[in-house]
């Protein structure tokens, strides 16, 4: 293997496993946290939507996933699949 090819490697690897997207960050949430809080935790979401004042927003991807609601600028609910 090229040095090239085991640096690119290594950083993959190295990245997949800062994940924060992870168990130990979702024990972490709770009801009534702020939004700069949670992408404190979480960094930026992927994606969010919303409407009304409620509004949704998730890391990560379709098999890791922690998902984020808020009412206004606080958490009410929250959820995660996958983590490890």
């Amino acid at each position: 293997m090229s040095l090239k090819k085991l640096v690119l490697f290594s950083a993959v690897v190295l990245l997949a496993a800062c994940s924060k997207v992870n168990q130990e960050n979702y024990s972490k949430l709770k009801a009534g946290m702020s939004k700069p809080e949670v992408e404190q935790l979480l960094g930026s979401p992927k994606e969010c939507s919303g409407a009304v004042g409620v509004t949704s927003c998730t890391w990560g991807d379709q098999k890791s996933f922690i998902s984020v609601q808020y009412a206004g600028e606080r958490v009410v609910m929250y959820s995660g699949q996958g983590l490890k």
